[in-house]
């Protein structure tokens, strides 16, 4: 299903990691073919009165916001609900009010590549050590290939709220965090503070507001340390008019293009896509800075990235 020219661009994007496209993209979870609905049934392709959205209910949260945002009855099936209403409501309209409400809904096709960030020489960085503080697929990936380059990873997570896929997919988990160092950790704690502070790479996946209420905003981090490599994944964007968004693999992917069009409409390729390609391009960018001597935060987002590889690929 996922075009030999994307798998092509994917494999000379892992070239420095040796990495195996078929590999990279495999989860192990149970999966139908994509089509109208992505591989694992938790987003769906749906048309609106003047273009297509992506709308992922892979949380509770989003599945009983789905009343608010249509300004139905609670009691409402919501995938039931969704399509009708959507074919007769604008998809501005459509957009405006899911980010209100901060679930992950996206326009097929709506993001512009991402820019290249901008970083400045560093001095004689003496530490190889790489603070993970990402969870799910992305973050994690980048720690991983990182970790396969030589670097010592720590990934650390929040006994309250750990990353999901040590449980939900071990194999996965394996796949991803078995060669780094793993601590539970409260994030508040100051010691996450002073670790970040002795770090060469920080690796992160939450969006900016919930890391400045861990103190952790790009004025704070790079005071204490200024020859950090900060890698920032996000749906949408560190900064910018999109960075509250929310979003996850299956509907940034749409958001940057990655689909295929069937009788004038669109179709997922694959699980996800947009994680494991943010992944790479964010593990392949911090090996570049480390190489170059370059420090400073180096913005990836999930629907910027999956953009640029459907362009590579002829799918925009």
């Amino acid at each position: 299903m996922i075009p030999r020219a994307l798998l092509d661009v994917i494999a000379d994007e892992g070239t420095a990691f040796g990495i195996d496209p078929n590999e990279l993209l495999q989860r192990d979870l149970l999966m139908r073919p994509p089509g109208i609905w992505s591989p694992n049934r938790q987003c769906k392709l749906v048309q609106t009165a003047d273009g297509w959205i992506a709308i992922n209910l892979a949380r509770e949260d989003d599945r009983v916001a789905v009343a608010a945002w249509l300004e139905l009855e609670a009691t409402i099936d919501p995938w039931a609900a969704i399509p009708p209403e959507a074919r007769r409501r604008a998809t501005a309209d459509l957009l405006e009010r899911s980010e209100l409400l901060g679930m992950p809904v996206a326009v097929v096709g709506e993001s512009a590549i991402g820019k290249r960030s901008v970083l400045k020489p560093c001095g004689s960085a003496s530490s190889s050590s790489v603070v993970d503080l990402s969870a799910l697929w992305a973050g994690p990936l980048c720690g991983g290939a990182l970790a396969d380059a030589g670097l010592s990873v720590t990934k650390i997570e929040d006994p309250v709220r750990p990353d999901p896929v040590r449980k939900a997919t071990p194999e996965h988990d394996h796949r991803l965090n078995g060669r780094k160092r793993r601590i539970m950790m409260p994030l508040k704690d100051p010691k996450l503070l002073e670790a970040i502070a002795v770090a060469r790479v920080l690796i992160t996946s939450a969006r900016p507001h919930a890391l400045a209420r861990l103190g952790l905003t790009p004025g704070a981090v790079f005071a204490s340390n200024p020859e950090l490599i900060w890698v920032a994944i996000t749906a949408h964007g560190f900064s910018g008019p999109h960075a509250m968004r929310v979003g996850f693999g299956d509907d940034t992917a749409a958001a940057g293009g990655l689909v295929r069009m069937e009788n004038g409409e669109p179709r997922f390729l694959g699980d996800a896509l947009a994680d494991p390609l943010t992944g790479l391009r964010a593990a392949r960018l911090a090996l570049d800075a480390l190489e170059r001597g370059r420090s400073g935060l180096i913005d990836v987002a999930l629907a910027a990235t999956a953009a640029d590889f459907a362009l590579r690929a002829g799918l925009r």
